[in-house]
């Protein structure tokens, strides 16, 4: 694994992700992805190529360590009251997501970087702790709740393997029946 860690740094090491992670976000809007280059990412960032070069490795790194951060979760997964519902928000929110046209580009960059890194296992783990969360709170009303890494199988890699290699039919319907038959 790399030296970057899944939890945020802090100090200068955070303010230099920051500055690269907006230079990125900036010139992506203004030039376009196929323009990005570290050179010109460390310049917007106000940092030397080395420094990007010793943290990222390369370009393909650092836009899939960008992509996990702009996958990262914002908010806790709705709590409707129930299980069923809470899965069926979450994985139909999570599959339009995915599938936006941003959301498969994130995913490219994810799966395109350094396996070694561990930013695939990251995005895996946003989607477990949001599937925990609903599991615990669906546990604490007293509903048998499924174990994480079999909602994971049952929803999430599906979505996921239709986003990347069969869009079509991928809608709330499709989702809804993946949550019926986890449960």
């Amino acid at each position: 694994m790399s030296s970057r860690t899944a939890a945020r740094p802090g100090g200068r090491s955070a303010r230099v992700q920051q500055a690269v992670h907006r230079a990125v976000h900036e010139l992506e809007d203004e030039l376009g992805r196929k323009a990005l280059t570290v050179p010109l990412v460390a310049e917007r960032a106000g940092v030397t190529p080395s420094t990007i070069y010793r943290r990222w490795g390369d370009l393909q790194q650092l836009m899939a360590d960008v992509a996990v951060e702009r996958l990262r979760p914002e908010e806790p997964p709705a709590d409707l009251g129930g299980l069923r519902e809470d899965l069926e928000a979450w994985a139909v929110q999570f599959m339009e997501e995915m599938s936006s046209s941003a959301g498969r580009g994130y995913i490219r960059d994810v799966i395109s970087g350094d396996p070694e890194s561990g930013d695939a296992l990251r995005c895996s783990d946003y989607a477990a702790h949001q599937l925990t969360q609903i599991s615990v709170r669906a546990a604490g009303r007293g509903e048998a709740v499924p174990a994480v890494e079999a909602l994971l199988d049952a929803i999430v890699a599906p979505v996921m393997y239709r986003i990347m290699f069969r869009p079509g039919g991928l809608d709330a319907a499709y989702v809804s029946r993946l949550v019926a038959a986890a449960l």
